[in-house]
Formats: structure tokens, C-alpha cells, sequence
């Protein structure tokens, strides 16, 4: 099982400097997180689509492609780019140009969203929410697949007669994942097609997402797909596991509450925070050694491929994140290939 990174940018209060940091400053950290996270050995580093004050990074392509300059090994995607609201060509030419510059490191990760901001912004209505998402990712598919395109157009897409799309990339194909929130139709939408899925798990108990991933699975097969699984989940981590706690939490509650005040949620609490860092919870909060534990526990849950893990739900102290991505790096992931059943 692979380990990553993910990311949104968040643009929240930073206890260091008394204030949220600024769009350059959020940008320059990022970079210095995916340059490091490339040298602690992890597989993957990604980078989500937002289009809100509180997140730094709109266009992830142009992000990626700057961590491309900085980065030699390490796998460079999306997480997620909107593709609703998105040009499908448009998206395909950027992260082909992206593949190109990492020397074939390059993956795009579509979804939905979990925000609305960007459909009034690109003049699409929210009631098209799913027929959007069914036609782009139709026609995002016929790109990746053939030079020149052959494409009837549909009800949000104009007709393309036989015209060469490119830049080409590197890899053929460009690795397009799906990311599921937990709805079993874009299970099976995922597995119907032989994409591999990412499964978001943010909140309670990780058993109650196995249904949707045999789902998945099963549906890929009787399509005589191969599944992939990826899992994605928020973390922390820190030497002390108290210490990781102390430092997550104001962050973790703050970004939680106000996504949740917008959404009618429940207020969070710190309980709830303790508790979501059992195993039974979502959260990867604590010491080398109890991510650890819940990593193991995932494997033998799910089988996935990888982990990808949001080490920045809010703004923590830079300094404490980069000391995140070492331990990762330096405990977690050589414990983990260790303790794999080829060992």
C-alpha cells in the first residue's frame, strides 16, 4: 500500500503569525511540503480544486507543474479537479503538459466537488449536477483514448470532427482516477467504466464504506475490469501522540464547524476528535506508531493501493508539518512495507 499526500491549501488561521497566511505564502509552503514529501519517499503528492477565500489553489495543473521543477520521483495529481464545471479538453492539455514536464509523473483525479462555488461561477446550474459530471467524464475518456477525436457533442459539450488533441502525454494513458464520496452510484459509474476510485473517508466508522467498496469491486468485475482502491482521510502527526492531538485539534474543529455551519452539520467537538482517532474513527491523528496501527488496519480492511492522507485540514504551524511528512517518511512507510504480507 502506497502512502501520499493531499491537499486543498487551506488558508485558516496560522498560530505562528497570528493570522491566515496569505495566497503566496500558503503557495511557497505547499511547494516546500511536495519537495520534501518527494524526499521522505512518498508515492504521491495531490492537490485539490477550490474556488473559495479559505483555500489557496484554483488551478491545480499550474500548482503541480511548479512541484514538478522541485520534485524527481513522486507521483503529481489532482484531488480533485471539478470536472463538472471544468473543459474537459482544456483539463486533458494540462495535465498531458504536466506529464511531459515531471517526465511521466502526472494523474488526474476527478469528482464532483464538495462545493458549489465553481457552477454559478463557470455559468453552469446545479440542477445539471450529474448529467454534467456523465457527459464531461465520457468525453475526458475519448481524449485520453484516441489522437483524433471523433465527438457527437451532447447537451453541455459541442461536436468535435475527427481533430488531433494535444499535447500528447507521456504515459498512455494518462492515469485517470474517480473520486466517491460515498454514494453507490459513482461506485458503480467507477467500476462500470474500469477506473480506479478514490474512497474519501473523513467521518465515523471506516466499516460502514466496505459495502460501497465491494460494490466497486464487483461491478469492475463482471465489467472484466481490474479494481483499484485508493483511500483518502484527514491526519496528523507528531513524536508525541498528545502533542499531534494538541496541535490538530483547533485547526481539525475549525475548518470542521464551519464547513459544517454552511451544511446544517452538528458542531464537532474535542470528544469527537478523540474518538475519531480509534481505530472505529476516520481521522490519522497522532504518533508514528497509532498511524501506524490504523494504516495496518485499513490494509487488512480494504486492500488498497494507497493512502492518501490530508495533513492540513486548517493551517498548523508550517515548521509541524513539514516534521509530519519526515515521520511519515522516516517510521511510518518503512514499518509499513516491513509488516507487508510479501515481506
Amino acid at each position: 500500500m502506497e502512502i501520499g499526500l493531499y491537499t486543498f491549501g487551506d488558508r485558516t488561521f496560522d498560530p505562528e503569525l497570528g493570522r491566515p497566511p496569505t495566497g503566496e505564502e500558503r503557495l511557497k509552503r505547499l511547494l516546500e511540503e511536495a519537495e520534501l514529501a518527494d524526499q521522505a519517499g512518498l508515492a504521491v503528492y495531490a492537490v485539490g480544486e477550490h474556488h473559495r477565500p479559505d483555500y489557496a489553489v484554483s488551478a491545480p495543473a499550474v500548482v503541480l507543474a511548479a512541484m514538478a521543477a522541485r520534485t524527481r520521483r513522486i507521483r503529481l495529481s489532482s484531488a480533485v479537479n471539478v470536472l463538472s464545471s471544468d473543459d474537459p479538453i482544456r483539463l486533458f492539455q494540462q495535465f498531458a503538459t504536466l506529464d511531459l514536464l515531471s517526465g511521466g509523473r502526472a494523474e488526474i483525479m476527478v469528482g464532483r466537488g464538495s462545493f458549489i462555488e465553481s457552477f454559478p461561477l463557470f455559468g453552469y446550474e446545479l440542477k445539471d449536477y450529474e448529467a454534467l459530471f456523465e457527459e464531461k467524464l465520457a468525453l475526458l475518456l475519448r481524449l485520453r483514448a484516441e489522437e483524433r477525436v471523433d465527438w457527437p457533442g451532447g447537451r453541455f459539450t459541442r461536436p468535435i470532427p475527427g481533430l488531433g488533441v494535444y499535447p500528447r502525454p507521456l504515459q498512455n494513458p494518462l492515469p485517470l482516477w474517480v473520486a466517491v464520496g460515498g454514494t453507490p452510484e459513482s461506485a458503480v459509474r467507477a467500476g462500470r467504466l474500469g477506473l480506479p476510485m478514490v474512497l474519501a473517508i473523513i467521518a465515523g466508522d471506516p466499516r460502514r464504506f466496505l459495502p460501497l467498496v465491494e460494490l466497486y469491486r464487483e461491478t469492475a468485475r463482471a465489467h472484466g475490469h481490474t479494481p483499484r482502491l485508493a483511500l483518502a482521510a484527514h491526519g496528523f502527526l507528531a513524536e508525541d501522540d498528545k502533542e499531534a492531538f494538541r496541535l490538530a485539534l483547533p485547526a481539525f474543529l475549525e475548518v470542521m464547524n464551519r464547513i459544517g455551519r454552511e451544511r446544517g452539520w452538528r458542531p464537532l467537538t474535542p470528544a469527537y476528535f478523540a474518538r475519531s482517532r480509534t481505530l472505529e474513527g476516520a481521522d490519522f491523528i497522532g504518533s508514528p506508531e497509532r498511524v501506524l496501527e490504523k494504516a495496518l488496519y485499513w490494509r487488512e480492511l480494504f486492500r488498497p493501493e494507497r493512502l492518501l492522507l490530508q495533513l492540513t485540514v486548517g493551517t498548523l504551524p508550517h515548521r509541524r508539518v513539514l516534521r509530519a511528512v519526515e515521520l511519515l517518511g522516516e517510521k511510518v512507510i518503512p514499518a509499513l512495507k516491513a509488516l507487508s504480507p510479501a515481506a
